[in-house]
């Protein structure tokens, strides 16, 4: 469970990572999942001030609204408006490169840790509530919490290299990100929406984009063999 929840942050950092000039993207995506792992470390050693997040602190519009629904709400915000912004950028590069964070991040290093950060504290505090509420031995918890981050660390330098690689996924993933931001949102507004129809539906596009991936290979492919095919044909019998 640990490692799906964190798929959320991984495609996060992978896409505010490849921002950066090519000789800081491991440091920052290390720093990222470092800071991830402390956080998710320190809420685990704060097991009873976690519990007590999840309790109402205010109403409004017949809905009880905890610290946990804020940060919730709050992330999810940012999340959408992240993957606004970068989406507007893809579609329409033209509009400069200052309109964006992300497009800005080259001249400073700390706007991408600092981006991340705040979104790790956001999928920190998910994950970890999410942990509590299956297990009361905190012995696992910390187990499960270092062997996803471990591994969230080994797939984000090929995450981030296949996004890079494939416009295509680009785009996709900010849907992904647009998604998860959506769905932050409703959470922090009491409407669940289970976990398994998000990364369904994740996993459903990815298979798409795989597919057309393999589709335009073979065209390439269909073409350069055309292409080569004239000049066969065209030449003399002397040569």
């Amino acid at each position: 469970m640990e490692v799906v929840l964190g798929i959320d942050n991984l495609v996060f950092i992978s896409i505010l990572t490849n921002k950066l000039p090519a000789n800081r993207r491991q440091a920052a995506r290390r720093i990222g999942l470092g800071l991830a792992l402390v956080f998710r470390l320190l809420l685990l050693a704060t097991v009873a001030f976690i519990v007590q997040l999840t309790e109402p602190v205010f109403s409004a519009f017949g809905h009880d609204f905890s610290w946990k629904d804020i940060i919730l709400i709050a992330g999810g915000l940012f999340l959408v408006w992240k993957a606004t912004k970068e989406i507007h950028h893809s579609v329409d590069p033209e509009d400069g490169p200052g309109d964006i964070v992300g497009g800005a991040v080259k001249a400073g290093f700390s706007a991408a840790i600092f981006q991340i950060l705040l979104l790790d504290l956001v999928f920190s505090i998910d994950s970890i509530i999410t942990a509590v509420g299956m297990t009361d031995h905190l012995p696992i918890m910390v187990i499960a919490v270092v062997v996803a981050v471990t591994l969230m660390l080994v797939a984000s330098g090929p995450l981030a290299r296949f996004i890079e690689a494939n416009p295509t996924i680009v785009m996709l993933a900010l849907a992904f990100l647009l998604m998860i931001g959506m769905t932050l949102i409703a959470d922090g507004l009491g409407f669940h929406v289970p976990k398994g129809y998000v990364y369904a539906a994740m996993a459903f596009s990815g298979l798409v984009e795989f597919l057309n991936m393999l589709a335009r290979r073979k065209r390439r492919l269909d073409r350069a063999e055309g292409g080569e095919k004239p000049a066969t044909e065209g030449a003399s019998p002397g040569h």
